[in-house]
This record gives structure tokens, sequence and C-alpha cells, in this order.
């Protein structure tokens, strides 16, 4: 919500700003003043970055509109075919790759010119580009100089959350392997989309940090490694993936009909326990254990992994079915695998910067 209402009292502020300067614009352009508050709104965005992109976009497709507009009276007096023909080259133009926010204005211009421009259009089409290019400019330099926003906090806190759930999601099916079959609690065999849902919403925080930083002067004063959120989320989306194909693989042993995988009686319990370590490994990223207890929880989980998985390559089970708990194991191992290339990148990147200060 904050966000928002700093968002709208920056807008109100350039608005007003904007407003007040419109008439001392030279010539014909004092007389059209409401046009500065709207280039001031247009270029109001929620980063510094995008403000500046969405301003000079939209005068690029008013520009584009205005001379539309022209070609139009130079092929005579206006009439509904000229028209129909110039607003569809102002559609084509809308498509070029590179006008962004002002595709929506070049037929919009062009229209502004015939309705409002009348008999002298030169006159108009010099104010409404000069109020619109000062109203760009104050909304930038409010953007600029009036809190522009940083979203790390979002960004960090968007990818603490899906660790932990990722983390939780495990524990639950490690709680459901030990529950009598079929188990009570069957929320988390639900949860799948869910997690995906939350790694696309981690990706879009992390961007928007990243898109918030640029041209931003108080990212000096607030300094943040996005690289490492990137490379965070990179190894989130991994695990996401691994925990998901978890899910339905218990899942379907559990309640579809026509699989034929099972998890045998005996290997219930100390699947359980690796599911339940590997979560332990998440955990202790977010809650702030040294890197030694990390390390130790990480082997620990490992350990529990490869003995169960030494078992079950050694044992023949009872059930004369195929087993799932291969799959669930190798989905664990690489859980693991990348918990630990996470925490050897760090460890090297930590060396390197020692490296510099010394």
């Amino acid at each position: 919500m904050w966000p928002r209402l700093q968002l709208a009292f920056k807008a109100g502020l350039a608005a007003g700003i904007a407003f007040a300067i419109a008439p001392f614009m030279p010539g014909s352009a004092a007389d059209y003043p409401y046009y500065a508050p709207l280039g001031a709104l247009v270029a109001m965005y929620e980063n510094v970055a995008g403000s500046m992109k969405q301003g000079i976009q939209t005068l690029a497709g008013l520009a584009i509109g205005v001379g539309l507009a022209f070609v139009l009276f130079i092929l005579g007096s206006p009439t509904p075919l000229t028209v129909g023909v110039v607003m569809a080259f102002g559609v084509i133009l809308a498509g070029l790759p590179k006008i962004g926010a002002g595709r929506d204005w070049i037929p919009t211009a062009a229209l502004l010119v015939l309705l409002v421009g009348g008999h002298d259009p030169d006159q108009f089409s010099f104010g409404y580009l000069l109020q619109m290019g000062a109203g760009v400019t104050v909304g930038i330099l409010v953007n600029l100089l009036v809190f522009p926003p940083l979203h790390f906090r979002a960004a960090e806190l968007s990818i603490a959350e899906l660790r932990l759930a990722l983390a939780q999601q495990l524990w639950d099916m490690a709680k459901a392997l030990k529950e009598s079959w079929p188990p009570e609690h069957e929320d988390w065999s639900k949860r799948s989309d869910a997690l995906e849902a939350s790694a696309r919403s981690v990706r879009l925080a992390v961007e928007k940090a990243d898109a918030s930083r640029r041209a931003n002067p108080r990212r000096r004063l607030h300094p943040r490694d996005i690289d490492q959120d990137y490379r965070n989320l990179r190894d989130l989306e991994r695990v996401t993936f691994h925990v998901q194909d978890v899910t339905q693989v218990l899942s379907d042993v559990i309640w579809a009909k026509d699989t034929p995988f099972v998890v045998p009686d005996e290997y219930a319990a100390p699947l359980a326990d690796a599911m339940a370590a590997v979560g332990d490994v998440l955990r202790a990223v977010e809650e702030e254990e040294s890197p030694e207890r990390r390390a130790e929880l990480s082997a620990e989980a490992d350990d529990i992994v490869k003995a169960l998985t030494a078992r079950v390559g050694s044992e023949e089970t009872a059930t004369g079915a195929p087993s799932a708990v291969e799959s669930i194991l190798l989905s664990l191992h690489r859980m693991l695998r990348v918990v630990k290339e996470s925490a050897d990148r760090d460890q090297r990147g930590s060396g390197d910067e020692q490296s510099i200060a010394e």
C-alpha cells in the first residue's frame, strides 16, 4: 500500500509543478497548459529508469503522431478515407519494436492535431509537444529526486519466503509418509501450482529490484548484490522443480489408481527422515545459521540420502511392484547438490572479497 501512496504523492506533486510552469512556456505553447501535467503523469513510473524510458518513448510516439497528422494535411482537407489511411499507418508504426509506451500515443496525437489543432495545426503541435516535453521532464526529475524507490527488501523477503515454503513442503510430505495411508493431511499434495506461482513471483520481485536500482542515486547509500539475488533465484527455481517432482510422485503413489509404483513400508520412515533433513538444510539458510552449521546439516542430509540409496539398491522388496523411492531419492540428491553448489559459490565469493580487501 505504501509504494502506491508514495507514487500517488509524487504523481500529484509532479502534475502540480508542471501545471505551475506551463503558463511560462514560450509562444503559443502557453495556450495549452493542461498538457504539461499530462506529460508529468505519463512519465511517472514505479522506478527511475522506467520513468525515463516511458517518458522518452511517449515523446517519440507523440512526435510520430504529429508527423502523421501533417502528412494528412499535405494530402488536403481530411476526409473519411484519408483519416482512415493515416490512422492505419499509425497502428502500423505503433508496432515498431522499440517504441514501447509511445505506441498508443501515435494515433492519439495524430487525432488530437486534427481535432484540436483545427485551422492552426502548427501552433497546436508546437504547444502540445513542448508542454508534454516539459511535463515529462518534471515527472522524471520528481521521480529521481523525491524518494526514488528501491525494492530490495521485497526481493529479499520473497526469496526467504520461497525457501521456507519449500522446506515446509518437504516436512509436510515427510509427515505424510509416517501417517497411516492414505494420510489424513493431504493439503501438501495441492501445493505444486502454488510453489510454481511463488517462484514466478520471486523472479518478478528480483527483476523489479534490479530495475529500481538503475539510474537511482540512492543505490550508493543502500548497496545490494543483485547478481547474488539472481543466483539465489535460479537455485530456488531448480529446487522448486525437484520439490514439485517429489510432490507429484508421492501424490500419485498414494492416490492415483493408474500408478503401479509404491513406497514399500520398510522405506517410508527412512525416506521421511531424508526429506525432513533436506528441509532442515533449506531452513538453516534463512535462520542465519553459521556456515559451519549449514555445512554440517548438509553433510548429515547427504549421508542420510546416500545411506538409503545404498540400502534400496542392495535389498529386494516384497511388494513385487516397482518402487518410487529411487525417484524421490534422486530428487533429494539434486536438491542437496544445488545447496552445495550455492554454498561453494558463496565461499569462493567471500574469499575473493577478502583477497581484494587485503
